[in-house]
């Protein structure tokens, strides 16, 4: 009779993270109360939020054949497709905003590459005109939806970036003083989409697939790039350069410094290209 009235008197368990909450149901990992507010269902049970919250930091993230991180989608090339829709129908809208139209205030002009660097980049998110601008998101949606999830959303997001980058970059070292194409202002993706281009070829190599697809691909757009007219060659072949250096860096890094080949590869092309650059400069 005693030890019924002692455990009818004892005070029920309640939530550590909620003291006023009463809680019957047990955490699987460290067996305290928690509360409905707390429980984090697991295929062993219930854990409470603290429990669950050191079981995610403590399991690593799943990696992809290249090393980058696992995602789902194609997230940055979403991303990257719609800030030039955007941006082109900004230049259809509004051609007069801020009294310039957007292709002479952040297309690339040689002649004032060193004053305005910005050129250098903001340049990949112009176009010329509605077919100009289906033809390199219609890439780089293929593109991207394949090389994405395989390279990784940062890895993926410098492959492109970089490209448009060395693009405006042998644009600028092929063009001289005097000339026209000093000049010639330049406009459009298609530097950093035939850096996908040569990180697509890159990528089936390192997994020994039929490149011949790509590389017949790569032709037909070179044989274009140079019989067409206001086609700019330099930045094809400047992007095809360049996006096969970093994409090499990702897919031959040796396993375990994946990373850190990843980081060191990429700022060293960054360091390499603005280097460029800058001596450009000083010998126009």
């Amino acid at each position: 009779m005693t030890s019924t009235n002692s455990f009818a008197q004892q005070a029920p368990p309640v939530c550590p993270r909620h003291p006023d909450t009463v809680a019957y149901v047990r955490c699987q990992r460290c067996d305290r109360p928690t509360c409905p507010t707390c429980q984090v269902p697991s295929s062993v049970g219930v854990h409470c939020v603290d429990c669950a919250r050191r079981s995610q930091a403590g399991r690593r993230q799943a990696r992809t054949l290249l090393g980058g991180n696992m995602v789902s989608g194609a997230l940055v090339t979403k991303i990257l497709l719609g800030l030039c829709v955007v941006v082109y129908a900004l230049q259809v809208l509004a051609p007069g905003l801020a009294t310039q139209s957007l292709d002479f205030r952040l297309g690339f002009l040689p002649v004032l590459a060193a004053h305005e660097p910005w050129r250098f980049l903001t340049t990949a998110f112009l176009h010329a005109n509605y077919m100009h601008l289906g033809f390199n998101m219609w890439a780089l949606w293929v593109l991207g939806g394949t090389l994405e999830p395989v390279l990784g959303r940062w890895r993926f997001a410098s492959v492109y970036l970089l490209s448009a980058l060395g693009g405006s970059t042998a644009i600028y070292w092929l063009s001289w003083p005097g000339t026209e194409s000093w000049i010639t202002l330049t406009v459009g993706a298609s530097g950093a989409v035939f850096g996908l281009f040569s990180a697509m070829f890159i990528v089936q190599r390192r997994f020994g697939r039929d490149t011949s697809g790509i590389v017949a691909l790569v032709a037909i757009n070179a044989v274009v790039s140079f019989l067409g007219a206001n086609i700019s060659w330099q930045g094809h072949l400047g992007g095809l350069l360049v996006g096969g250096i970093v994409s090499a860096i990702y897919a031959w890094a040796p396993r375990g410094r994946r990373k850190a080949v990843g980081i060191a590869g990429t700022s060293a092309v960054v360091v390499a290209l603005v280097a460029l650059n800058i001596l450009r400069a000083f010998l126009a």
